[in-house]
């Protein structure tokens, strides 16, 4: 299984887990709160089959990662992300976060440029602003994000499993577009993060990423539920498409959070979509580009 060392804490490696799986264009999958990188299931096995070269891995205290006791804020994130593309010299790549992994993609965004990036999904995703103040009326007030942290602290077991009635609207969708069985497989994977991780994120998804948004020049797709939940769509995903220039946002009306499961057939029809136009512009671009330098006049 590969590994990848991101840093070091007292006599030990920290060190993400990572898959990387078939060939062509990468395509990086960020996973969400409180899961990890085999969430991302229903995604990985399309886009293998339309061609793509597919990695996702595992956030720092997630998962198979490292489960240290610091580094659970979006600068550390994306210089994990950094560490990634990097160590594996990805170029042309896309990048497709999922709800807090959408923050990786845009701090990553706003700190290293896209030199290496030819666009961007965000799914169900955080930014651009969660947190309600004078400046963004439409966040969502400090006491809820307090008491989601006291909550954790006295039994992030009992949390989790209120959590996921909400994150997949149980009430609505169980037995129809989610099963018992995936609902307990993400109470699992919750289960096994790390208890500072899962803690010490709530104070990240209050970062604020406007400024990061306004720097994002490559297309990008946001795809968000009408019935999101956790990160409604009012707070999140439309004044996200609003930050980014010429972004296309895809709203499924009846979706909850959990979209890569609950509505996964709808958001890989728009997640190929979005990749093979990007591929077909990029072309287009490039080709154009190397037209233009071969009918400029050698003056040497």
């Amino acid at each position: 299984m590969p590994y990848l060392e991101v840093g070091q804490e007292n006599s030990g490696s920290i060190e993400l887990f990572y898959e990387d799986l078939g060939e062509g264009t990468p395509v990086v999958l960020i996973h969400g709160w409180p899961l990890n990188g085999r969430s991302w299931e229903k995604q990985t096995t399309r886009l293998l089959r339309e061609g793509y070269r597919v990695i996702s891995y595992d956030r720092r205290g997630f998962g198979k990662s490292s489960k240290p006791s610091s580094g659970y804020d979006y600068d550390t994130f994306a210089a994990d992300l950094n560490h990634l593309l990097t160590e594996l010299d990805l170029q042309d790549v896309a990048l497709v976060g999922f709800s807090m992994g959408a923050g990786e993609v845009v701090r990553f965004l706003g700190s290293y440029g896209s030199d290496r990036v030819s666009s961007a999904v965000f799914i169900a995703g955080i930014p651009p602003f969660l947190l309600k103040t004078k400046n963004n009326s439409s966040g969502i007030d400090e006491q809820v994000f307090a008491e989601i942290k006291q909550a954790l602290e006295k039994d992030r077991f009992l949390y989790f499993t209120e959590f996921f009635k909400n994150f997949y609207n149980t009430d609505k969708l169980l037995g129809k577009r989610i099963s018992k069985q995936v609902v307990r497989w993400s109470w699992n994977a919750a289960s096994e993060s790390s208890p500072i991780g899962s803690l010490e994120s709530v104070d990240a998804w209050l970062t604020d990423f406007r400024e990061d948004a306004s720097k994002i020049e490559i297309p990008t797709l946001i795809i968000h539920g009408g019935e999101d939940r956790i990160l409604p769509i009012e707070s999140t995903a439309k004044p996200l498409q609003k930050k980014i220039e010429g972004s296309r946002l895809v709203e499924l009306s009846d979706g909850p959070h959990g979209l890569l499961w609950t509505h996964a057939e709808e958001v890989n029809a728009e997640l190929v979509k979005f990749l093979s136009e990007s591929a077909r512009k990029n072309a287009r671009s490039q080709k154009s580009n190397k037209k233009a330098s071969s009918s400029r006049p050698n003056l040497q």
